[in-house]
């Protein structure tokens, strides 16, 4: 019996050790690696994701200690995690508070979220380190990083900066960006990789669903090609600050170089932050001669046309079924 009761004991101080060990690791925490929370993980997921980009060494520890202590809700969304973290760091970054970016954002709407969040000075600190983010941009940006961070849920850490909030934003654009195939030296249809920015946020707020996005840059660069305005609403709305709705004729008359229909080419910056399908469209746009579309249906489908004949058309049968 007393064997038994050290074997026994002997289990239980390694395996306290061990568990010990798992839950705070001696050696300092490493690289910051990015993590990402899809949609329906579970816990155990998560535990293995974890342990996969060198985060923790053992699932099973963290799992445990998750049933033991309890465990913050984890909501979907990209967080920096340094490697060799203990568990109590992990917790309080997966728990953090957090902000999602979306396609087709503007990066004012962005620090307002930030700003709902986070408070007002810290609103305005993500609006500081925008600006002063532009010194030596990869893509040659030098009046505003609008476009060039990534969509994606963040979390904010307790004591973390604003410029660290942009910095995991601008790292995500860069990711998106790469696994698009877009990089400093891109070149499609004579526009640099800055330029092919621009077009995919006008693609991501004119073409709106992923269907239509293909399409529409063919349009922009059939129309950039003719050396015209492009005369897209959305640029306009974007000089106005305002996000949707009707652009009237009063509207097409404001001066700004955002007005694509008072201004030849493209506009001097990207207008929001893109997802990975308008980046895609506009660096592989399909063969075509459209020059004009329109919404013909409540799906937001939308009609492509090669002459404006064609596209009154289309306007006709949009009126048809009650479209505006």
């Amino acid at each position: 019996m007393r064997a038994v009761l050290g074997v026994l004991l002997l289990v239980g101080v390694g395996g306290g050790s061990w568990f010990y060990l798992q839950v705070d690791p001696p050696r300092a925490p490493g690289r910051v690696v990015t993590v990402t929370v899809r949609p329906g993980d579970s816990l155990s997921t998560i535990g293995e994701t974890l342990a996969r980009d060198g985060v923790l060494a053992s699932p099973l520890a963290f799992r445990i200690d998750a049933v033991l202590f309890g465990a913050p809700t984890v909501l979907p969304g990209t967080y920096e995690v340094p490697q060799g973290s203990s568990f109590g760091a992990i917790f309080k970054i997966l728990g953090a508070p957090r902000v999602t970016v979306s396609a087709g954002e503007t990066l004012g709407e962005v620090a307002t979220s930030v700003s709902a969040v986070m408070g007002r000075a810290y609103g305005a600190a993500l609006r500081v380190a925008a600006a002063q983010a532009l010194a030596r941009h990869p893509l040659g940006a030098t009046r505003s990083i609008e476009g060039l961070i990534g969509p994606g849920t963040y979390a904010i850490t307790s004591g973390e900066p604003a410029a660290a909030l942009l910095g995991a934003m601008r790292r995500s654009f860069e990711a998106e960006a790469a696994a698009a195939g877009l990089s400093a030296a891109s070149r499609v249809q004579g526009l640099d990789a800055y330029q092919l920015v621009t077009v995919a946020s006008i693609v991501q707020k004119e073409g709106y669903y992923p269907r239509n996005m293909p399409r529409v840059a063919r349009v922009i660069f059939n129309r950039l090609a003719l050396g015209g305005p492009l005369q897209m609403d959305a640029t306009v709305l974007y000089a106005l600050g305002r996000d949707g709705g009707r652009v009237t004729p009063a509207m097409l008359q404001t001066r700004s170089p955002y007005n694509t229909y008072l201004v030849n080419g493209l506009t001097p910056t990207p207008i929001c932050t893109v997802s990975p399908e308008a980046l895609a469209a506009t660096l592989h746009a399909p063969p075509g001669a459209w020059r004009y579309f329109t919404v013909i249906d409540a799906a937001g489908t939308e009609a492509f046309a090669d002459t404006f004949a064609q596209q009154l058309a289309n306007e006709r049968l949009a009126a048809a079924r009650g479209l505006p």
